[in-house]
């Protein structure tokens, strides 16, 4: 139950944040997409 639910929140993610090579960058990437639904 709760990994179909993680994954179905991951699989909705930008494509950029996912495909970031280290941590640090997908942070930032993830910032950037939640800034523009607010």
């Amino acid at each position: 139950f709760f990994a179909m639910r993680v994954v179905r929140h991951w699989n909705r993610l930008p494509r950029e944040a996912v495909d970031a090579p280290s941590l640090e960058v997908f942070k930032a990437r993830l910032d950037g997409a939640l800034s523009n639904l607010v």
